[in-house]
């Protein structure tokens, strides 16, 4: 049901955050403090397009926004629905982002803004399956943008990926002003994504922004396919099998908390910011030491399974958030370590989990 308000859930997926650096605010509700989660963004009223909302970071930033007050349509073809749950009495529309059948819905609905989180997320499936990459990230963002405008839509916000997009730089912590250098399908299809934004925003006077994610991780993360390492190790060390960890485990990633990833979500749709935005810690961490932190959690002692690394594996990342902090008063509140307790505990608690093979 529209409007709807979500029961505060218990993962901390709101963090007290900086006050905000901004003087165009698309919606002007800023954000109220509970007392029991920190901040929320009060977006009381505003008539929000989730795509991809029934999928891992969707429920997440779907219960923040009807904390907030939002009235909220999501948008899923459910291929990827997430564990965790929609609320109860969420406006569902069963679509494919690319068609027109969701272009419907967002105009039917009414948006006022658009948070699109829809996409094909593995770099290994892309290599595998590049057109079908293609159409998901590339002509299903279009596709939004598109039904976007037709609404009138005030606010666009796009979900990119920074771990894609800059391919082996140096420059660590690596800011929004490095050069695009994609080592894959997926973070080339994300790179057009972005040129599209531009280019709608500069010509369709949509507001848009992208979100170069780090490596997002929390609850409800799928732990059965090929990406999301805690997600996955979390899950094996459950059911009685060796973290598995591809290459020497000395590559690193920005591992950035669900919750802080919704948080900046909900800080860009009521921004005014158009410039791609960096959403990570700042600090780069050895896969090796994730998984030697999830043992210590879970109280195994194992060696790791280990397998060759994918080809194009980008080796280094770490994302520079000083642009977060200035143009939408947004830093990370949860530590790696407070996050991977909160989520192993999360997949502990959930159902039993089938051993795997």
């Amino acid at each position: 049901m529209p409007g709807a308000r979500a029961a505060r859930h218990s993962d901390a997926v709101h963090g007290a955050g900086a006050a905000r650096d901004r003087t165009a605010p698309q919606f002007g509700v800023g954000t109220t403090d509970d007392g029991a989660h920190g901040s929320i963004v009060i977006l009381e009223g505003v008539r929000v397009a989730v795509t991809g909302g029934a999928g891992f970071i969707g429920v997440h930033t779907v219960e923040a926004l009807l904390d907030g007050g939002a009235d909220v349509v999501v948008i899923d073809d459910l291929r990827h629905a997430s564990s965790r749950r929609l609320p109860d009495h969420i406006e569902l529309v069963e679509a494919d982002v690319a068609g027109a059948e969701a272009r419907e819905a967002v105009k039917r609905f009414g948006a006022e803004a658009v948070v699109h989180l829809a996409a094909q997320g593995g770099v290994n499936r892309s290599w595998r399956e590049p057109v079908e990459d293609a159409r998901a990230n590339v002509l299903g963002t279009l596709s939004m943008l598109l039904a976007a405008v037709d609404a009138g839509c005030r606010r666009f916000v796009f979900a990119s990926s920074g771990g894609a997009l800059y391919g082996s730089t140096d420059r660590l912590p690596t800011p929004e002003t490095e050069a695009a250098a994609p080592l894959s399908p997926y973070g080339t299809a994300k790179l057009v994504a972005e040129t599209y934004l531009e280019m709608f925003t500069r010509t369709r006077g949509l507001s848009a922004c992208a979100l170069r994610y780090g490596n997002v991780y929390g609850p409800g993360q799928d732990g059965t396919g090929e990406a999301g390492l805690i997600a996955i190790s979390c899950r094996r060390l459950l059911a009685g099998s060796a973290p598995l960890i591809r290459g020497d485990g000395l590559q690193t990633r920005d591992f950035v908390f669900v919750g802080d990833v919704v948080r900046a979500n909900l800080l860009a749709l009521d921004s005014s910011a158009t410039e791609p935005v960096n959403i990570g810690t700042g600090v780069q961490t050895p896969v090796n030491a994730v998984v030697a932190e999830l043992m210590a959690t879970a109280a195994v002692q194992a060696r790791p399974e280990r397998v060759p690394a994918p080809a194009g594996e980008v080796r280094r990342c770490c994302l520079d958030n000083a642009r977060a902090r200035a143009l939408l008063g947004w830093s990370p509140n949860h530590a790696l370590s407070d996050g991977l307790s909160r989520t192993y505990r999360a997949f502990a608690g959930a159902a039993s989990v089938p051993a795997v093979s």
